[in-house]
C-alpha cells in the first residue's frame, strides 16, 4: 500500500515538472490589479419605473427590453414564457403574448431557473410599416421540449431539447395584445447539453432601408454546453454552436427554405461551412448590441473559469473559444495531467482517477499570440474583489446621449450575478484588459449603493429571502433612456442624472 501511495504522489507531481514554470503562470491571476472600487467611478441616479407581475409564485425572469415606437410602448420578456408591453410612463404592464398558451402548441420548457426558456425576441424594422414585407412580424427565440419535430441543426442522436426561432405576424401592430395566428418556425436547434443554449436575437438598429444589413436578423447561439466545449463545436464551421448567425428571416434560399442566407455573409462560399455564420469561436453570447454612431457590433461573451469579455465583432471573426478565453490560451490542466500519468505510469488510471474537464485555467504565456483571433477590447477577472463566487458578463449597451452626463459616449456593461455596472469610453476603445473600466454606482433614497443592495432591499420588503444575486440585464427606451432589469424583485429601474454626479476619490 505504501508503494502505491508513493507512486501515486510521484505521478501527480511529475507532470508538473514537464510543464516547468508554466504551471504557476497558469493559475496566477491574469489581472492582478483590481477594478477600482471608487477611484474614477461615477454615480448616477436610479428610480423605480415599472413592476412586472409574479406568475406561479415566481418573480419575472427578465431578459431583454425593446422599444417599439410604433406601438407606443416598451416590450420586456419573462424567461418563463410571457412577453409584456409596458407603457412609456411605466404605469401599465400587460401581457402581449404568452408562449405557454395551448393554442400555439409550442410545448415550451417552463423556466424557473436561469438557463432555459424564453431567451430573446426582436421586432422586424418594418413591423409598423403597412404594405411592406416585414409588416407585423416579430421573432422569438427560446427552448422547447424535443417533441416529435426534427431539428435542422444539431444531432438528433444526442438531443435533450430544442431551441427554436419563431416568426409571429400581428394583424395590427398597435393592439395591446398579439392578434395574429400560430407562429412560423424558421430554425430548430437540437441541444446536446443543458446549458449554453439560445442567446440574443436582434436587428441592427442603425441599418436603414436600402442598406445591405437592413432586415438581417442576428442570432447568438451558445457552444452547446458543458465545460470547455467538450464536443468541440465552437471552432467547427459546419455547426451552429458557438456562433453568431446572420439570416434574412423573409428569404427562402436556406437549406430548409424557411429563411434566407445573405449573399454578403462571410462564409457563404466556404467549403463545408454554414453560410448562416457571421462569426464563430464564442462560448455563450447572450448579449449583443450596436454602436449606432460607429456601426460596431459589440458582443458580450460569458467566460468559463477565469475571464469575461466584450468584443467588437466583424464579419468572419474568430473569437477564439475554446482555444482562448479572452486574451489567454485556455489550458485543460487536469486533463493534461491525467493523460500523461495514464500514458506513462498507470494503465488503470481511467478507473482510479478519471480524465475530467472540471478544472480549466488560462496560461499567461504569450497572450494574444494568434493573429487570426479577434481578442477582447475589454475583459475582466473572476477573482476581482468586487465579485462573488459566480461571475458572468452582461450588456453591453452604447449610450450616445447626454441626459446622463457621466455616461455620455460610453459603453455600459455589467457582471450579472453581483449586479456591478461598469463603463468605458466608446470613442477610445481599449485593447484588452480591465484598466479602462470604471465602476458605476447608484444614488437611491439619498444613499449611494450597489444594484445588488437595491434588489435585496426590495426583495426583503416583498417578504422573500434574497439569494445574493441580481441576474442583471440592460434595457433601452425612447430618447436613449437606460433601464436595469433583474430576475428577483419584478422591478424595472430607470437610470437618471443626479446633480453634480460625484466622482470617487
Amino acid at each position: 500500500m505504501g508503494v502505491f501511495i508513493l507512486v501515486l504522489a510521484v505521478s501527480l507531481l511529475w507532470p508538473l515538472s514537464l510543464w516547468g514554470g508554466d504551471v504557476h503562470r497558469t493559475f496566477r491571476n491574469p489581472f492582478p490589479r483590481p477594478i477600482a472600487a471608487t477611484n474614477g467611478s461615477v454615480t448616477v441616479g436610479v428610480v423605480e419605473f415599472a413592476t412586472l407581475p409574479i406568475v406561479g409564485g415566481y418573480p419575472a425572469l427578465m431578459m431583454k427590453m425593446v422599444d417599439e415606437p410604433s406601438a407606443g410602448r416598451l416590450f420586456v420578456n419573462d424567461m418563463g414564457g410571457i412577453l409584456y408591453g409596458v407603457s412609456y410612463d411605466g404605469g401599465t404592464v400587460a401581457p402581449y403574448l404568452d408562449l405557454k398558451e395551448p393554442r400555439w402548441k409550442l410545448d415550451p420548457i417552463p423556466s424557473v431557473e436561469w438557463r432555459r426558456g424564453f431567451q430573446s425576441f426582436a421586432f422586424h424594422p418594418q413591423f409598423a410599416e403597412a404594405d411592406t414585407p416585414g409588416f407585423g412580424r416579430f421573432y422569438t427565440f427560446g427552448e422547447v421540449t424535443r417533441g416529435h419535430s426534427r431539428a435542422n441543426f444539431g444531432a438528433d442522436g444526442r438531443r435533450l431539447f430544442d431551441t427554436v426561432l419563431l416568426e409571429w405576424r400581428a394583424h395590427d401592430p398597435k393592439t395591446s395584445f398579439y392578434d395574429g395566428g400560430r407562429p412560423r418556425e424558421l430554425m430548430r436547434i437540437g441541444q446536446p447539453l443543458k446549458d449554453h443554449n439560445g442567446g440574443q436575437i436582434a436587428f441592427n438598429p442603425g441599418a436603414v432601408s436600402g442598406n445591405a444589413d437592413f432586415g438581417m436578423l442576428y442570432v447568438g447561439v451558445g457552444d452547446g454546453g458543458g465545460r470547455g466545449d467538450p464536443l468541440d463545436l465552437s471552432q467547427d464551421l459546419g455547426q451552429v454552436f458557438g456562433k453568431i448567425l446572420r439570416i434574412d428571416p423573409l428569404g427562402t434560399n436556406s437549406a430548409t427554405g424557411r429563411y434566407g442566407i445573405p449573399a454578403d455573409n462571410p462564409f457563404i462560399a466556404a467549403p463545408r461551412a454554414l453560410g448562416e455564420i457571421y462569426a464563430y469561436g464564442l462560448r455563450h453570447p447572450q448579449n449583443l448590441s450596436w454602436d449606432t454612431r460607429t456601426g460596431h457590433l459589440i458582443v458580450a461573451d460569458i467566460g468559463q473559469a477565469t475571464v469575461e469579455e466584450i468584443n467588437v465583432v466583424a464579419p468572419g471573426a474568430n473569437l477564439g473559444w475554446d482555444h482562448w478565453e479572452g486574451s489567454f490560451r485556455l489550458v485543460d490542466y487536469w486533463r493534461t495531467v491525467a493523460r500523461r500519468v495514464r500514458d506513462h505510469v498507470l494503465s488503470i488510471w481511467d478507473d482510479t482517477f478519471p480524465v475530467t474537464n472540471d478544472r480549466r485555467a488560462v496560461s499567461l504565456r504569450n497572450p494574444r499570440a494568434d493573429a487570426a483571433v479577434t481578442y477582447p477590447m475589454v475583459e475582466f477577472d473572476h477573482q476581482d474583489p468586487l465579485f462573488g463566487r459566480l461571475v458572468a458578463v452582461t450588456g453591453p449597451v452604447v449610450y450616445r446621449h447626454h441626459a446622463i452626463p457621466p455616461l455620455a459616449d460610453c459603453v455600459l456593461f455589467g457582471e450579472l450575478v453581483s449586479g456591478e455596472v461598469f463603463s468605458f469610453n466608446a470613442d477610445d476603445l481599449p485593447d484588452g484588459g480591465q484598466d479602462a473600466v470604471r465602476r458605476v454606482l447608484f444614488r437611491h433614497d439619498g444613499e449611494v449603493k450597489s444594484f445588488l443592495r437595491m434588489v435585496e432591499e426590495k426583495v426583503a420588503r416583498q417578504g422573500r429571502k434574497a439569494n445574493g444575486r441580481t441576474d442583471l440585464r440592460f434595457g433601452t427606451g425612447p430618447d436613449g433612456q437606460l433601464f436595469l432589469l433583474n430576475k428577483h424583485d419584478n422591478t424595472i429601474r430607470r437610470l437618471v442624472a443626479v446633480e453634480h454626479s460625484p466622482r470617487g476619490n
